[in-house]
């Protein structure tokens, strides 16, 4: 065999073995680390108001967005969704993790898995679509954030809500600080519109403050729904719109018997 040759195979033969020796840092490189999960919580009728489609009847409770782990997503791009993983889980899909612009399609929950799942996956508690899924609904409902915002009188309302006193109540039940987040308002709108309600929790899934300034994660403070829709922000402190449904909005409208926190 010629020198070259040889040259060229222990070349190669060297950069496979460094590759594959190295392969562990290659993959912890990049945006792939986290520190914690972030159950995030949007509201339908929200979802509805900044999408130009048939969204006329959106569930009037709070419903799953993902659960996120901060500073990691697109984790395994091999990893792909499969609906018949969670067969057993739909009938609770459909209700709390509803697509809510799309009600018939499983994209939505393809989306959050191939982005935050692959990540979430690193945790033997969620190492699975089945555990994913599953253990993001057990979540939502030991959570029931929407159970305890009417305990708490916050109510969809055609009156404006500060954003102070939404996060002082819900820190007074969950003992955490939530972080949430608004659609801006528009040219002819006087305030903003509340959108999401996020609640963190630590690798062991206990609840934890999601207030550090340093950990804000770099990845859009949220896709309104599945990539579709404005990019949202921390609310500002101040007043915020929590609109009601369609149908609540035309009988509150009627009445003006609606409530005030």
């Amino acid at each position: 065999m010629k020198p070259r040759v040889i040259n060229n195979l222990l070349c190669s033969f060297c950069l496979a073995f460094y590759c594959l020796c190295h392969a562990d840092k290659f993959l912890k490189s990049g945006n792939h680390e986290w520190k914690k999960l972030i159950m995030v919580h949007h509201w339908p009728a929200t979802v509805c108001k900044e999408i130009e489609n048939d969204c006329t009847q959106p569930p009037d409770y709070w419903t799953i967005h993902g659960l996120w782990p901060d500073k990691a997503e697109d984790c395994n791009g091999s990893w792909h969704f499969n609906l018949d993983e969670i067969k057993d889980l739909l009938p609770d899909m459909k209700k709390y993790w509803p697509d809510v612009i799309h009600p018939n399609r499983s994209h939505f929950w393809k989306h959050e898995w191939e982005k935050h799942g692959t990540c979430a996956a690193e945790l033997d508690t969620l190492n699975s679509e089945e555990k994913y899924f599953g253990t993001s609904l057990d979540l939502f409902k030991k959570l029931t954030l929407s159970g305890v915002l009417q305990k708490l009188g916050i109510k969809p309302s055609l009156n404006y809500y500060l954003i102070s006193d939404i996060k002082d109540a819900l820190t007074g039940i969950y003992g955490v600080v939530p972080k949430i987040q608004c659609l801006p308002p528009k040219q002819d709108e006087e305030v903003q519109t509340i959108a999401q309600i996020e609640l963190c929790l630590t690798r062991e899934l206990q609840l934890r403050n999601c207030s550090e300034p340093e950990e804000l994660r770099p990845h859009g403070q949220g896709d309104l729904l599945a990539g579709v829709g404005p990019v949202l922000s921390v609310c500002e402190d101040g007043p915020a719109f929590y609109p009601p449904t369609p149908k609540e909005q035309a009988w509150m409208s009627k009445s003006r018997n609606y409530s005030v926190f």
